[in-house]
């Protein structure tokens, strides 16, 4: 999947759950805050073992 089809699905996804003004709303406050996604990820999975990530990943493999 090219960058621009992530892109393209990444919004589709966010105005099918959020709706369209909720949607730019999102973009427009990640894109005015700062944001360090290697931090976030840190965080992220903290509290979870490899073989749980794991499984997750392989049950929501597409």
């Amino acid at each position: 999947m090219t960058d621009t089809e992530i892109k393209l699905q990444g919004l589709e996804v966010l105005v099918a759950s959020l709706g369209e003004v909720r949607a730019e709303r999102f973009i427009s406050l990640i894109m005015r805050e700062p944001f360090d996604y290697t931090q976030w990820q840190r965080k992220l999975w903290i509290d979870q073992a490899v073989e749980e990530l794991s499984q997750h990943a392989l049950v929501n493999d597409p």
